[in-house]
């Protein structure tokens, strides 16, 4: 598997970060630096909607939208994650009433020929392959897990070449020890990991409630938020592929990984627990 199809957290300034300041520290290197951003945030009237789901047919994902990303799971995910992503499978992704719901649990799949050894499974689901694209106005509803242990996220990974180069949009990333914290971050070749640029804001009902995660990706800049108020952006410096790879495609990623550099360690009472998305929708300039 490609690196373009992963990411790789600075595990050493993570940790420290966290053992200096217990969690605020580790929020601020996550979410990097120089990415505060404030004020509304909407998608341009000229915008179209040019791909969506749903989630209101058939009781498992849709294929023809959504892969499922396996690859990794013999040698284990990158970040120190510890969960295996399953396939086709209804107690991992299955759609009801009107929602995608990605459940993580305690089990060990040990029949499963690419086991690896893990004691948790979950489902990480892409559109490489199925659908990609460069700008729009990025809008996903949903209701994130709480639990210590959990890392959902809503994401972007170049698909023309590797990690960073091609350039990572991480919309959504949370944690469950730090549950009233949301953030976004971009990572490229000139600063990735621990080094990436964004920022993030407290969201007290971010696992009792549904919101909005949005972007909005343009030639000059990319700027998220959440229920139309902005919290990051990341210009276009004009410095070149490695400050601004993001003329290119990019792939959406909906997954909910468990424990690692940012999940942290796992209280195993919390399981089953799941992380409800509403719908998916991708607009664009179609003038």
């Amino acid at each position: 598997m490609k690196q373009g199809l992963t990411r790789h957290w600075a595990a050493v300034p993570l940790m420290a970060a966290l053992a200096i300041d217990g969690g605020t520290a580790l929020a601020q290197t996550a979410t990097g630096k120089g990415g505060a951003a404030s004020g509304p945030l909407a998608m341009p009237a000229d915008y179209t909607l040019v791909w969506s789901d749903e989630f209101d047919k058939g009781a498992l994902p849709d294929e023809s939208k959504w892969a499922y990303d396996t690859g990794m799971n013999k040698q284990g995910w990158h970040n120190r994650e510890k969960q295996y992503y399953s396939g086709p499978r209804a107690e991992n992704a299955a759609l009801k009433d009107g929602r995608l719901v990605i459940t993580a649990r305690k089990e060990a799949l040990t029949t499963q020929a690419d086991w690896g050894g893990q004691q948790y499974t979950s489902t990480r689901l892409i559109t490489k392959g199925k659908a990609e694209w460069t700008y729009g106005f990025f809008e996903i509803r949903a209701k994130l897990p709480c639990g210590q242990g959990t890392w959902p996220a809503i994401w972007t990974l170049g698909s023309q070449g590797d990690w960073p180069a091609s350039g990572e949009l991480d919309i959504l990333e949370h944690m469950g020890q730090k549950p009233d914290w949301v953030f976004s971050t971009v990572h490229t070749t000139s600063g990735h990991g621990g080094h990436g640029v964004g920022d993030g804001r407290k969201l007290a009902t971010a696992c009792g409630g549904f919101h909005n995660y949005q972007m909005l990706w343009t030639p000059k800049e990319i700027r998220f938020g959440i229920d139309g108020q902005a919290h990051a952006v990341y210009p276009n410096l004009g410095k070149g592929t490695a400050q601004w790879p993001f003329d290119k495609p990019q792939f959406l990623i909906l997954n909910l990984a468990i424990g690692g550099d940012l999940g942290g360690e796992v209280d195993d009472r919390i399981f089953p627990i799941g992380y409800e998305i509403d719908y998916v929708r991708v607009y664009q300039d179609k003038r």
